[in-house]
């Protein structure tokens, strides 16, 4: 039963991190099209942040925005079993919102202010704080909602209609 647990909190972290990243993709296209910059150089720019840069020089905004992804997925993972850890066995419902925005809020901030400083300092300064704060919050949001709506105890009262 435990690892079916698992892997309902593993498939909710994918999903998660899916949402979130797709999210921060389209706040950053929208970011780059109002000001004319270009969303290809900023996903390029993931590519050299994470160090892939080095094994792959000629690097496509494609790759930047698969590592992007992976990387989302890996912390709606990790965001999922924090939540899952948190919330303990409680069968009851509870508001994601706080938890998932807290966690981006933090994880920009490690990332901007002490990961990426050291990683990539030209990342740092593509896009203002503001914008890049705003990107992590959208992923916590859209993060929230898809745990929320997959937390939702609803495969019970499923199997009982089936059953009557």
């Amino acid at each position: 039963m435990q690892s079916i647990r698992d892997l309902e909190t593993f498939h909710r972290g994918i999903l998660a991190g899916v949402a979130g990243g797709l999210a921060e993709i389209a706040w950053v296209m929208l970011y780059a099209r109002a000001t004319g910059s270009s969303a290809a150089a900023l996903a390029r720019g993931v590519t050299t942040a994470a160090g892939m840069s080095a094994l792959l020089p000629a690097s496509s905004a494609a790759l930047g925005v698969a590592v992007h992804m992976t990387l989302a997925m890996m912390l709606g993972v990790a965001l999922a079993v924090l939540w899952t850890a948190l919330r303990g066995r409680r069968r009851s419902p509870a508001n994601p919102y706080p938890f998932m925005l807290t966690a981006l809020a933090g994880v920009w901030a490690i990332n901007f202010f002490v990961v990426l400083p050291i990683l990539s300092p030209s990342f740092v300064h593509a896009v203002p704080y503001a914008v890049s704060l705003t990107s992590k919050l959208l992923f916590g949001l859209a993060a929230a909602e898809v745990i929320r709506r997959t937390s939702l105890d609803v495969a019970p009262a499923l199997v009982r209609k089936r059953i009557d």
